[in-house]
């Protein structure tokens, strides 16, 4: 009978979890441990060449001064775009829960932006920083839009992050908003009648019993964000100057134009293991703040 059963239980498993199972292996697992064989060989395409060659692809790597230099312009991107990202998506879900007219379409509005790919998104914004803002900025009189973004290398770095978290905002907006669902109403109307205003019950209330919703949007936000490549390439091409290259387009670069596949795709588990390390520690740190509050 208990072999019956375990049969039987198998058979279930594989029947519902046997083609995600099959899909995450060929989509996900085994490229990554060809990936990860590759950081020890010197492969090269045209060559057919992929001698082993140890760890010097990962010393490469550290020598490589434009790589951390981008590397280092990746992670002051990916600050400032998940700062800003989240507190528009948490204003505006908090707006649109106060019981306004035409929330849901509002919602639908905000959302619409997630659905956009990353090239398109990143061509509508270019033409946006390159003609509709300078054309404007020149009618008006507004300095900071009298020249084009995008040829700049602080500005561009300014126009990479707004678009991001534009792009960002409305999806986890969504997730906000089922993290503001879960406060009891009774609480914040108790909390009104001892007197307490609206900024002592976001503080005290609602900021305190949403940090799951937060923990769960600056993951996704660090991780998206760390791993942009399609924005990128359409809105800046890492220029002016190669200023804007972040380490994902450094790694492209490096792998499939200058015919480097060994040093890129180090490069891409050194990114890897930084990105693991920074979403695993703040998931860590909030979940230790959502047990203290």
């Amino acid at each position: 009978m208990k072999n019956n059963k375990a049969l039987r239980n198998t058979g279930l498993f594989l029947l519902f979890g046997g083609p995600s199972l099959f899909a995450f292996t060929v989509v996900f697992v085994i490229p990554f441990f060809v990936g990860l064989y590759l950081t020890f060989t010197k492969w090269d395409v045209i060559s057919n060449d992929g001698s082993f060659v140890g760890f010097v692809n990962y010393v490469e790597v550290f020598r490589d001064d434009s790589f951390l230099t981008q590397l280092w312009f990746t992670i002051r991107y990916v600050f400032f775009t998940v700062i800003i990202s989240n507190l528009l998506a948490f204003f505006i879900a908090l707006a649109l829960t106060s019981g306004m007219k035409g929330e849901r379409w509002l919602r639908t509005g905000y959302f619409t932006p997630n659905l956009i790919g990353g090239i398109v998104l990143g061509y509508l914004w270019q033409s946006l920083f390159s003609r509709v803002f300078p054309f404007l900025g020149q009618k008006y009189g507004w300095a900071i839009f009298e020249t084009s973004w995008l040829t700049n290398t602080d500005k561009a770095f300014w126009a990479l992050v707004i678009a991001t978290a534009w792009q960002l905002a409305g999806y986890l907006m969504i997730i906000y908003i089922a993290g503001f669902a879960g406060v009891p109403k009774d609480v914040i109307e108790a909390a009104k009648m001892d007197g307490a205003g609206h900024f002592t019950v976001l503080r005290k209330i609602v900021l305190r019993l949403s940090i799951p919703a937060i923990v769960v949007c600056v993951f996704l936000s660090l991780s998206r964000s760390f791993l942009t490549y399609d924005l990128n390439l359409s809105l800046t091409k890492g220029g002016p100057f190669n200023s804007t290259e972040l380490a994902t387009y450094h790694i492209v670069q490096k792998a499939f134009l200058s015919n480097q596949y060994g040093i890129g795709q180090a490069e891409a588990i050194v990114l890897f293991v930084i990105v693991a390390a920074v979403a695993l520690t703040q998931s860590y740190l909030l979940k230790k703040l959502e047990v203290e509050s």
